[in-house]
């Protein structure tokens, strides 16, 4: 247990019911450190209101600070930390409703969100198993920043990268990442490569703060020589886990950043989405949030 923003809550609704809990908010890793090779590491029980004003992470990453301020509200941004932040579950009703069938917390009852409300659901690599989506702003930040996680357990450390971490439903939705039993967060490295590159993050939700995204995007753009060196563009909102797309990123490597390349980019990125009965909206809003962020990391005169 670190800040318990998340599994408190479940615990009330019993969607979760321990039968003990670690506190782990005295290990030592509260704090952000500058790593030999440039990169930057942040420890599991960073605060996400420490780490989104960290004079390092705003000036080189500025699409994780973004994206850390545009989640929940600033009493909650206090208490809730970098490896809980990763590990939230989703918000679907029906997850959240032990009343309801939910294959991801009772494997094998089915997903009620599949023919009733399911409005705020994926889009994007879905199954007949389960629609939710997964609701952290900062890991959609973290998958466009090639951020690595940092796990220790009984075999040791290892990392995996953060646009890897959350499994998509397939046939086992109740796993939502790739941790492994006994293995804990230590922290999330963001890579030497992105830093100082041009990077944002956008959200569309319900509401002006403390609402989860109906659709998001962060964008990590290099530019060289008139055209796209790279571009990295993770969606947040539309799918299990925050989806890089890859796709997009392959069209746009060494083309000139105008506003029809990225409508191309974007678009062939998008044609794989299979929404659902009450929402389709998803797909053109994200298409408009990738345009918009795409354009104001692109110079003016090149669009």
């Amino acid at each position: 247990l670190g800040g318990g923003t998340n599994l408190v809550d479940l615990m009330k609704l019993g969607v979760e019911t321990p039968t003990a809990l670690v506190d782990v908010t005295r290990l030592p890793l509260d704090a952000v450190e500058e790593l030999p090779d440039g990169a930057l590491r942040a420890g599991a029980m960073v605060r996400n209101s420490d780490l989104a004003a960290h004079p390092a992470v705003r000036d080189r990453y500025p699409a994780l600070s973004q994206a850390l301020l545009a989640g929940a509200s600033g009493q909650l941004r206090n208490a809730a930390t970098t490896g809980g932040n990763l590990l939230q579950r989703t918000r679907c009703p029906y997850f959240q409703d032990v009343s309801k069938p939910c294959n991801k917390r009772e494997p094998g009852s089915g997903c009620g969100a599949l023919e009733g409300v399911h409005r705020d659901h994926a889009v994007l690599g879905h199954s007949d198993q389960c629609i939710a989506t997964h609701p952290s702003d900062m890991a959609v930040a973290l998958a466009a920043l090639d951020a690595r996680v940092e796990l220790y357990g009984p075999e040791g450390g290892r990392s995996v990268p953060a646009a890897d971490f959350h499994r998509l439903p397939g046939l086992h939705p109740e796993r939502d990442t790739e941790i492994h039993p006994g293995e804990l967060i230590t922290g999330v490295v963001l890579p030497a490569a992105t830093a100082g590159l041009p990077s944002a993050y956008r959200k569309a939700r319900d509401r002006a703060s403390y609402a989860f995204a109906l659709a998001s995007v962060a964008v990590v753009l290099h530019l060289a020589d008139g055209v796209v060196e790279r571009a990295q563009i993770a969606f947040g909102g539309l799918a299990h886990r925050p989806w890089r797309a890859r796709r997009a990123e392959d069209a746009l490597r060494g083309a000139a950043p105008t506003t029809a390349a990225f409508e191309h980019a974007v678009d062939l990125e998008l044609a794989a989405a299979e929404p659902l009965r009450d929402n389709a909206y998803k797909v053109p809003l994200a298409r408009r949030l990738a345009l918009d962020v795409l354009g104001r990391l692109a110079p003016p005169a090149t669009t």
